[in-house]
């Protein structure tokens, strides 16, 4: 952590330097012009839903009419929400999504606070509400969503007319790359947190490197032991879900039964626990050999959740399951150590889209991002966890790129950011967000080791909301 001596010390060559910057009103109002919400509102098919007051900002959740096909606009329209968190005009503006549905609550991811800047969030079309009615689910595809961003970005450009830069984690990660990729003008820089890049569908075998090497040999088989023990018990344990399903009201139909969404859960275990804790958890989790049928089920509950593979947990998320199926794909692991108890394996991504909806795979699209990253990206910056099972299959950018990085946070899970990244990648990582941004002050273009956010961190606002979901959700 920097100390405060040393941030008083940047934020005197801030203020020396903010002729080139910029500069922000403390309200979050401009210092000049008319009211940005009138402004904003303005913009063809923009339409306000709702503003909420933050200190420092304005607020808004908007509507935004988008055609369900870009190559055909006439064919029909929906309406996409967004949040516009503003500061000033005259600083750079963040890109954000979560590659999911919209937090309506002011957020500010970490590349907003390090150029200290404004922020679109968008939500991903299909998840609700911004889903046509009715679907066509043809429309939802990479080229289809990133269309969705490129409209948007063209007609706020007009008034935030300083430096873009695209963001977002896990599938939202993803999002920005694919953004890029097929609208490389728009964005003036690229940072990609934890994105999964998988190239080959039927090629997991990373996956299965990752979970034999993470963490400590004591820790993987205890983690093991526990989710063979789940399958072991699986008759009294699968009691014990059928009455709290039948409790809940929760049905099985898109997966086929309580038995494949009892295993789906199972082996979710190991992966989630890496996913979203770590190493300093394994004491936690019962021995078992004599832990009770309760311990083990309340573990796998804490853990994966029984919730996700009913219906009712699948539903938020048939937008993803299908992208998983039609473009994203989905990955597989070998899994030695259930040989004789596991009757289904890991599920492919299809086995959680309901029978209504066609799928077919596209096994060219990733190739394709990935092929388009290694030899062109620009200003791109990928940051991956040392412990995420997401980044065992990540991005990698080669000869062709330029002005382009991949770094991996020491020890992180699929939380892994910017201020987790070893002394020296981070501060080359801060100093090039701030380059790209247009905002980096003198002393940092003469020194990256001087750099650091420009914004105070705001423990509400800088609060990350990292998607929780089956395992099968990055």
């Amino acid at each position: 952590m920097r100390t405060t001596l040393r941030w008083l010390l940047s934020l005197v060559v801030l203020i020396g330097t903010l002729g080139t910057a910029g500069t922000a009103t403390a309200a979050g109002q401009d210092s000049a012009g008319p009211d940005i919400k009138d402004r904003v509102l303005a913009i063809p098919g923009m339409s306000l839903i709702e503003e909420k007051p933050y200190p420092g900002y304005r607020f808004f959740v908007l509507g935004y009419t988008q055609p369900v096909d870009h190559r055909r606009p006439a064919k029909g329209t929906f309406e996409q929400r967004l949040t516009l968190l503003h500061k000033d005009t005259t600083r750079p503006t963040v890109f954000f999504t979560s590659g999911y549905g919209l937090n309506t609550n002011p957020r500010r991811s970490e590349p907003t606070r390090i150029v200290d800047g404004n922020q679109v969030s968008l939500e991903y079309r299909y998840f609700t509400p911004s889903r046509p009615q009715p679907a066509d689910w043809s429309k939802l595809d990479i080229w289809q969503a990133a269309s969705d961003q490129h409209r948007l970005f063209t007609a706020l450009k007009k008034i935030y007319d300083r430096k873009w830069v695209a963001t977002g984690g896990s599938k939202g990660g993803m999002t920005a790359t694919y953004y890029e990729r097929f609208y490389p003008r728009d964005m003036d820089a690229v940072v990609a947190y934890v994105a999964p890049n998988d190239v080959v569908n039927r090629e997991d075998s990373a996956y299965d490197r990752f979970f034999e090497n993470v963490g400590s040999q004591e820790c993987r088989a205890r983690l093991n032991a526990l989710q063979r023990e789940a399958l072991v018990r699986r008759e009294p344990l699968q009691r014990k879900y059928q009455e709290w399903a039948a409790a809940e009201g929760a049905t099985f139909h898109t997966v086929g039964s309580i038995d494949k969404a009892y295993e789906a859960v199972v082996l979710d275990f190991v992966w989630a626990f890496w996913q979203y804790w770590g190493e300093q958890d394994c004491a936690t989790i019962p021995d078992a050999a004599t832990a009770t049928d309760d311990a083990v089920y309340e573990t796998i509950d804490t853990y994966s959740g029984w919730s996700f593979y009913t219906d009712q947990g699948l539903e938020p998320y048939t937008p993803y399951y299908y992208q998983a199926a039609t473009e994203l794909g989905s990955p597989s692991l070998r899994l030695p150590h259930l040989d004789g108890l596991s009757r289904y394996g890991y599920q492919p991504a299809h086995s959680f889209v309901p029978d209504d909806i066609p799928v077919r795979f596209k096994p060219w699209a990733m190739r394709d991002v990935d092929t388009w990253v290694r030899r062109n990206a620009q200003r791109m910056l990928f940051v991956n966890g040392e412990r995420d099972p997401w980044s065992a299959e990540p991005f990698r950018v080669d000869r062709g790129a330029k002005d382009s990085y991949v770094f991996t946070a020491p020890g992180a899970n699929h939380g892994a950011n910017i201020a987790g990244l070893k002394e020296r990648e981070r501060d080359l990582a801060t100093a090039k967000l701030l380059q790209w941004a247009g905002v980096a002050p003198a002393a940092v273009q003469a020194d990256p080791d001087r750099a650091q956010p420009l914004a105070r961190y705001d423990a509400r606002l800088d609060k990350r909301d990292v998607q929780r979901g089956p395992r099968f959700l990055p």
